[in-house]
């Protein structure tokens, strides 16, 4: 029979640590490093030796091997996840055998350790593990008002503030997928507040925002004098987001000589500033997000597959608010009562006619969209109680297309005949789209990072809704 042993309880305030390992030694080094940090430590030897120590008493965090003699590590990690709340469990797995950590990472597993066991990374994992904060029941969280909320009673946005609190008891690098509006960065913002780096800062960077050539140097830092105009030294984003969380909105518009740099930067754990010769170790967790399918990107040759492996351990797609249509009246109120405050006039309400056009349109730029019609619609309404007839929806007939039909003017050049057409042709676009950068772009046939381009070439700044 597999040997299982447990120290004496202690103290509450002494977290209980749970070792199941197979290998003495490994045990014993294990227990020597917690007891070193005050942690009590109880071990067992196979699978079921762990759930009789999990039924006779109460851990803080588990740590088990991934190849037990009764069973695997990920069945131990499943048992946990349906038996033990809000417990963290960490695999540990040896070298090489990433495919077994992330399949215990998408079963809800912690983070995981690779043999040869780093005692720095365990000491870094514990800590980290014990700082997560108490799973709160949604109303709880609704009630504190403390937390960011996706809002919405629908079975698709309660299946995912579900995913999204199991995501967040994890380590594991998340992609967030879905339409423009859908509220990806909100979504990013509610799984680093849930998880173990809440304290920790959330930095949130626009890939497709950042020109090429200075995109290692936003990222990675520089020192002071490694270029004309590097006055000072710069940690970038990893260095600033390090113990943190880094959100990356928009990665598949990085360049593919970008995608190289972050893959050794996300691989190694390490980033060298632009001017440095020294590696320097941040721990980061990342999250990423695009409105693109990163498959397509990989098979046009966009997008890096090794990249995307690292990147898409766990994949969270947002529903668009279509799907959600129950959802439209809750949202609309709590957004008129924002813009009402903002603009300090008195709260208006949406009659029921005003509110059955609403959730008769599909919005193809989701809450984003939903949130810009109300702004219009307040705006050009001076009446407390809005009607059918009131609210500004885009103009967007099935047959949606720009076309423009410019005079053929003889004495322009070549080129600036050509600007005139494109110029026209996207003001045309912004003006029907109600100045959506999404629709436009859409209507016009390309992406919206080629139209904020073509834009700022053209000297289109204006400010319009994205």
């Amino acid at each position: 029979m597999p040997l299982s042993k447990s120290r004496a309880s202690s103290p509450a305030s002494i977290p209980n640590i749970l070792i199941v390992d197979d290998e003495p030694d490994i045990i014993e080094l294990l227990e020597i490093t917690l007891a070193r940090m005050g942690m009590n430590v109880a071990s067992a030897q196979s699978v079921s030796g762990a759930q009789m120590l999990l039924k006779s008493q109460k851990f803080q965090l588990c740590l088990t091997d991934m190849r037990l003699p009764d069973g695997k590590g990920l069945d131990l990690v499943k048992y946990i996840a349906q038996h033990c709340g809000d417990m963290p469990v960490a695999v540990i797995t040896a070298y090489g055998t990433t495919d077994n950590a992330v399949a215990a990472l998408k079963a809800g597993a912690f983070d995981y350790l690779s043999k040869p066991v780093s005692l720095k990374q365990l000491r870094d994992l514990v800590k980290s593990a014990l700082n997560l904060p108490p799973l709160q029941p949604e109303a709880s969280s609704q009630a504190s008002g403390q937390q960011r909320l996706l809002l919405g009673e629908s079975q698709p946005m309660r299946q995912l503030r579900t995913t999204i609190d199991k995501l967040s008891r994890s380590q594991a690098a998340v992609h967030i997928h879905g339409e423009s509006g859908t509220g990806k960065e909100l979504a990013a913002r509610m799984i680093h507040e849930r998880s173990a780096r809440h304290q920790q800062v959330f930095i949130a960077v626009n890939c497709g925002a950042i020109p090429e050539n200075l995109m290692e140097s936003e990222f990675f830092g520089y020192k002071k004098g490694a270029f004309t105009g590097a006055d000072k030294d710069h940690n970038g984003f990893f260095l600033a987001a390090n113990g943190g969380t880094l959100f990356l909105d928009e990665v598949a518009d990085l360049p593919l000589s970008m995608q190289v740099k972050l893959l050794r930067a996300i691989q190694e754990k390490q980033v060298r500033r632009i001017g440095d010769t020294q590696e320097i170790p941040v721990d980061v967790r990342i999250i990423s997000a695009t409105h693109k399918k990163l498959l397509h990107c990989i098979e046009s040759g966009q997008f890096r597959q090794d990249l995307y492996y690292r990147l898409n351990v766990i994949e969270l797609n947002m529903p668009p608010l279509r799907d959600m249509r129950t959802d439209i009246p809750l949202l609309a109120e709590k957004i008129m009562t924002k813009l009402c405050q903002e603009a300090n006039r008195s709260p208006c309400s949406l009659k029921k006619e005003a509110m059955d056009r609403l959730m008769d349109y599909d919005y193809p730029g989701n809450v984003r969209e939903l949130e810009n019609i109300l702004e219009r619609t307040l705006a050009l309404s001076t009446e407390p109680q809005i009607g059918r007839n009131e609210i500004q929806l885009p103009d967007l007939s099935p047959a949606f297309h720009v076309t423009i039909s410019p005079e053929l003017d003889d004495t322009l050049p070549l080129q600036d005949f050509l600007d005139k057409l494109e110029k026209d042709s996207i003001v045309k676009a912004l003006d029907q789209s109600h100045y959506n950068r999404t629709i436009a772009a859409k209507s016009l046939g390309i992406t919206v990072r080629s139209l904020r381009y073509r834009m700022e070439r053209l000297k289109l700044n204006q400010p319009v809704s994205s």
